[in-house]
């Protein structure tokens, strides 16, 4: 079989990466990857993404109590991003430097103070202070989520492993939409905030716990800023990474924008109560999921990474057509988001997965996922906003395919030339 981008380099494919200096590690070496301890890290990436999901469904009690207009209420749901729009790849290198471990636990930490304090906001100022500390904390676990899984998992698994990472921000979004309904219908948003911060003690509790193998104790000595300089610098100048991180962006703009405003949508448009706008919208995000397993299985049966992208992009912006039709049933319309996140689960797998292949060096792995998640945080800052002025400036949701289609013009654009990268890898 010809070689191909799709498959691991030979460097990672045979070799574990090697032991930072600052780092003194107190795990050995496994000699088949321990999958309860890959479940664990996934774990925690499906816990913090419960502060994506909580937001969309009580957007509108929000926006009631604090008399807010669409425009910011989309800011609510993307302020979130804008930390990591700023400083994805920064986290990431800080994360190589100081330990994955200890950094996946602040990020915890800074999780479970923005939940409580927002669940005491008097206004959308606080809210939306207390959502930029809920986004450092998405962001630093994140960036240390996949270098965690790339040390624990052996060679042969790591694409399944990573597929499984991949899946994290669908999943845990898609279960506290589930929730949502009971917690609001007996409390109030409130509570919904306060039962996140519990459920993030608990899991903080436990990742500490079950990782002392991971132990790391930093040097600070020896930690040189031109050292990250230099790995950042790198990082960011390598094409590999840069396209995954514009790529991701893309993406994140088109599914963080449709589900964002979807339980909106159903209300406004459909006349739909919140209860069963915020079902359906937590199928429709559920139903990535398996996109994002589909995406790994594919890549693993040799398909090409640049054409799951393409085809991912396309079906999605000709989905969005269908939406958002006024002429079209409601069946059709709602089948056209199942369609639209199921191929958007291909995109994740593919560009996640693409961190350890395109990582300028073993060593750079959380920094190259922090680049992509600073792409993938450009999207989920712009993707509401631009939405919302669309929809508000020609005064229906049938404009949105101006902007998601935009955007998966874009991704088809970047796949093509992701395309031309990979053909060179082969030689």
């Amino acid at each position: 079989m010809t070689r191909c981008e799709g498959c691991w380099p030979e460097e990672i494919k045979y070799k574990r990466p090697r032991m930072k200096s600052n780092e003194l590690e107190t795990e050995t070496v496994q000699e088949k990857t321990h999958w309860p301890r890959v479940f664990l890290f996934v774990g925690a990436g499906i816990v913090t993404a419960f502060q994506v999901g909580k937001a969309p469904p009580v957007l509108p009690i929000i926006r009631a109590e604090f008399g807010m207009s669409l425009f910011y209420a989309g800011w609510i749901l993307s302020i979130f991003n804008v930390i990591g729009l700023i400083s994805g790849s920064i986290t990431g290198v800080v994360a190589d430097a100081f330990g994955h471990r200890r950094l996946l636990l602040w990020g915890l930490c800074l999780q479970i103070a923005g939940c409580l304090v927002g669940s005491l906001s008097g206004g959308p100022v606080l809210l939306l202070v207390t959502r930029i500390f809920e986004g450092i904390g998405f962001l630093v676990i994140a960036t240390s989520g996949p270098a965690l899984i790339f040390r624990t998992t052996q060679p042969k698994d790591l694409r399944l492993a990573l597929s499984l990472w991949s899946s994290f921000l669908p999943a845990g979004a898609a279960i506290i939409m589930f929730a949502t309904p009971l917690i609001v219908g007996f409390l109030s948003w409130r509570a919904l905030w306060q039962i996140n911060a519990m459920t993030l003690i608990f899991y903080a509790v436990l990742v500490a716990r079950k990782t002392k193998y991971l132990a790391t104790q930093s040097r600070p000595g020896e930690i040189r800023l031109r050292k990250l300089i230099q790995d950042l610098k790198l990082t960011a100048t390598s094409m590999g990474p840069v396209l995954l991180a514009l790529i991701f962006g893309a993406y994140t703009m088109q599914w963080f924008a449709m589900m964002g405003f979807l339980p909106t949508m159903l209300m406004e448009d459909q006349g739909l109560s919140m209860n069963r706008a915020a079902v359906l919208t937590a199928i429709t995000v559920a139903l990535n999921v398996p996109g994002n397993l589909l995406g790994g299985w594919l890549l693993q049966r040799g398909f090409r990474r640049s054409r799951l992208i393409a085809s991912a992009n396309l079906i999605m912006g000709l989905c969005s057509l269908a939406i958002y039709s006024q002429s079209l049933p409601f069946w059709m319309q709602y089948s056209a988001c199942l369609f639209f996140t199921v191929s958007g689960g291909l995109l994740p797998a593919s560009v996640l997965g693409g961190a350890p292949v395109y990582a300028p060096n073993r060593e750079l792995v959380a920094t190259t996922t922090g680049l992509i998640m600073q792409g993938s945080q450009l999207g989920h800052a712009m993707g509401p906003p631009v939405l919302a002025v669309i929809v508000s400036s020609f005064g229906g949701w049938h404009a949105a395919p101006l902007a998601l289609g935009s955007a998966a013009v874009v991704g088809i654009f970047l796949s093509l030339v992701l395309a031309t990268l990979e053909r060179q890898k082969e030689f």
